[in-house]
């Protein structure tokens, strides 16, 4: 590696192009599928999506909807949710995971993450169960993140849910395709939802979500929530929904995307790899726990307290983007600040607010451009 790249042109953090142009034509033939049939809502594609989601993740069923935050806030519904209640949140995370607590009348209650994965800490999570009952509040859901790619650690999570009677919903919206134990996420907890944003691992050309289950009674409930709670037909109403649907363009351009997921997560890890091992003198890379798999949403560093925000001017600089997820973590936030926490200090995620930085990561990210990327970041670490 050499620093004359610096003069190159700007690369790209999520690189959406290289993927079109591997499979542009099989999405464009797709789409014109769809508006040839003009049956952009509830199209036949919808259907086969759902199907093949739910064989992909190893679950029962699929209910795709609008949006990753929509299919987190369908569920909380389905489940009904309500003032008094308890969910517990990482604080750790994009706002998606708590925004839909208060949206059903229930209260988020931060909890505190771990050192090497950033993913709910086990021990904050029982300190917050204990905090929210001496409030008065009544435990019910507990929503663990698959932060940057990587799942939660849902041995030791899962048994703390069970013990307390809570309800499981698994954020995997940065991690869908990952594993535990040898099991996709989707197919863990009591629900899962994910997001097809277009800048995720399987993302769509627009917003779109997706729900996974194992309970025939949960995918009936959610089909009718994002149908405006509809009944036999769309004019009885049996409960008060939402509009919630996933289009018929988006759904064809799933299929194509997960027609080569597999090979994109494949390629995603030997990037991640690979930046490992070219960083790890120079930063805390980061640590897959053995028994996970990463889809890397995010590739993202530890850098000592001071040294981030000069480093990513410096990027900048060599036409490098980045990026800092998150900068304020929930429990800080102006609009939830007056939520309870496991803690006045959340010492992991607010440590993690001021050291951590994610670099371009895809699946179309050619080895010459990663030595171009780690070479910058050597040189703006000073090594």
């Amino acid at each position: 590696m050499t620093s004359s790249a610096t003069a190159a042109a700007p690369i790209a953090f999520i690189d959406l192009a290289a993927q079109r142009a591997r499979i542009g034509k099989r999405i464009d033939d797709a789409v014109q599928a769809v508006l040839s049939s003009c049956r952009f809502i509830n199209g036949p594609q919808v259907g086969e999506l759902e199907e093949k989601l739910a064989a992909f993740a190893g679950s029962k069923y699929a209910v795709t909807c609008s949006s990753g935050t929509d299919a987190l806030a369908l569920i909380l519904m389905a489940w009904g949710l309500k003032p008094g209640d308890a969910v517990f949140c990482p604080a750790f995370t994009f706002c998606a995971t708590a925004e839909v607590v208060p949206w059903v009348g229930a209260t988020p209650v931060f909890v505190d993450v771990k050192e090497d994965t950033f993913n709910m800490d086990p021990e904050s999570l029982e300190l917050a169960i204990a905090i929210a009952v001496e409030q008065g509040l009544t435990p019910k859901a507990v929503i663990p993140v698959d932060l940057f790619g990587q799942p939660a650690d849902y041995d030791a999570l899962l048994p703390i849910a069970e013990k307390h009677g809570l309800k499981v919903l698994c954020d995997t919206a940065q991690g869908f395709g990952g594993t535990w134990n040898n099991r996709r996420t989707g197919s863990i907890g009591d629900a899962t939802a994910t997001s097809f944003f277009p800048a995720k691992p399987l993302g769509a050309y627009g917003d779109g979500g997706a729900i996974f289950t194992d309970s025939e009674e949960l995918a009936t409930i959610l089909k009718s929530l994002r149908e405006h709670g509809q009944g036999v037909d769309k004019y009885q109403n049996v409960r008060i929904g939402m509009t919630a649907r996933l289009d018929t363009v988006q759904a064809a351009v799933l299929l194509e995307k997960l027609a080569i997921f597999e090979e994109e997560i494949a390629a995603r890890d030997v990037v991640a790899k690979r930046y490992n091992a070219l960083l790890k003198d120079v930063a805390t890379v980061p640590v897959i726990d053995p028994r996970a798999t990463s889809v890397w949403a995010q590739y993202t560093l530890r850098l000592p307290p001071g040294v981030r925000d000069g480093l990513a001017d410096a990027l900048k600089a060599d036409g490098v983007p980045t990026a800092v997820y998150y900068r304020l973590p929930m429990h800080l936030q102006p609009a939830y600040r007056h939520y309870p926490a496991a803690g006045a200090i959340l010492p992991v995620c607010e440590a993690l607010a001021e050291e951590v930085i994610s670099l371009p990561m895809h699946a179309y990210l050619d080895a010459a451009t990663q030595d171009r990327i780690v070479d910058a970041v050597r040189r703006g670490l000073g090594r």
